[in-house]
């Protein structure tokens, strides 16, 4: 850990709010996911991801309070484009007009309407799971202001970063990782909080490395190789799409055995894609795997459906 980073512990962000990481990293707690900033003020910046639908009014309210009133992003880069980190890009994009939105060329299908991504697994497990379904896998379409990171101009925010290739999640999903100081932006790679429960996601309890999402991880081959490329980085601070930082010891020693222990820890005992992934390309889906058949029982409904009640009502206060 260098003198750069910030105590994360000490400083959890509340709902909406900004979470200072290093100099030129604020989180910005969104109710189901993260997005970042990456400048410092005065300079041009970045935004890394743009959360859920409905949530284009608090990203705004950080940036504007961290880089001044009218404040617009050089660019939006996406670490993949599953509902929960471009839903309020559609806002977004028509307050910030022309700012360009990249992402890897083997998200670009599911970003242009070329083809939805592939259909997420209530069958995994959990709350959230059972609830996945209605994240709408699209297509979504974010033309003309979508591009390959390939065409991504050299961006002081962006200087010292590298962009990671970690599919499995999402077929071209990306973390980011800054040598300089061992700071690892991971996406949904594998997150900190246990996903697939729904008050664990709205609480960011327990704090944990864990696997990716499971509801919406179509390839567990490529998520596991994903895991251990990041683990062999060897971070001094990580940073989610889902939950809270972690950081030194316990960060490298949850990491790795996370990535030595994938198959029995992290990959789901049943599930759509356990077995088969789904095969995606540069068009987008070419084949899945045969649906499971999946009943909805009441509980995780019933407990689903009151945490959601309570974020609103947490959010109307925001």
């Amino acid at each position: 850990m260098t003198s750069e980073h910030m105590k994360v512990q000490a400083m959890i962000s509340p709902l909406g709010g900004q979470q200072l990481l290093a100099q030129d990293v604020v989180r910005v707690r969104l109710p189901l996911s993260n997005a970042f900033l990456l400048g410092t003020p005065g300079q041009p910046w970045v935004l890394l991801d743009a959360g859920s639908p409905g949530n284009a009014g608090m990203i705004v309210r950080a940036a504007e309070a961290r880089f001044g009133p009218g404040a617009r992003p050089e660019a939006i880069v996406l670490t993949h484009g599953h509902l929960d980190h471009i839903g309020s890009l559609w806002a977004l994009r028509r307050r910030w007009e022309n700012v360009p939105i990249y992402a890897h060329p083997l998200e670009l299908p599911y970003l242009t309407g070329a083809s939805p991504y592939p259909p997420p697994d209530p069958t995994v497990g959990g709350s959230m799971s059972a609830l996945s379904p209605l994240l709408v896998p699209g297509p979504f379409d974010f033309r003309p202001q979508v591009h390959a990171l390939e065409e991504l101009d050299d961006l002081p925010a962006l200087r010292g970063w590298t962009f990671v290739n970690t599919p499995g999640h999402s077929p071209g999903h990306i973390s980011l990782w800054r040598e300089r100081d061992r700071l690892l932006i991971a996406g949904d790679a594998f997150v900190t909080t246990v996903q697939e429960s729904v008050m664990a996601a709205l609480s960011l309890r327990p704090r944990k490395a864990h696997r990716p999402p499971a509801y919406y991880t179509p390839d567990w081959d490529s998520a596991r190789a994903s895991v251990r490329r990041l683990a062999a980085l060897r971070p001094a601070l990580a940073i989610t799409g889902h939950g809270d930082p972690l950081e030194g010891v316990t960060l490298l020693e949850e990491l790795t055995d996370l990535a030595t222990n994938f198959d029995s820890q992290a990959r789901p005992a049943h599930g759509r894609y356990v077995t088969q992934p789904a095969v995606t390309g540069a068009s987008g889906v070419l084949r899945l795997p045969p649906q499971p058949p999946f009943r909805l029982s009441p509980r995780p409904v019933l407990i689903a459906s009151a945490a959601l009640l309570l974020l609103a009502l947490r959010r109307r206060r925001v």
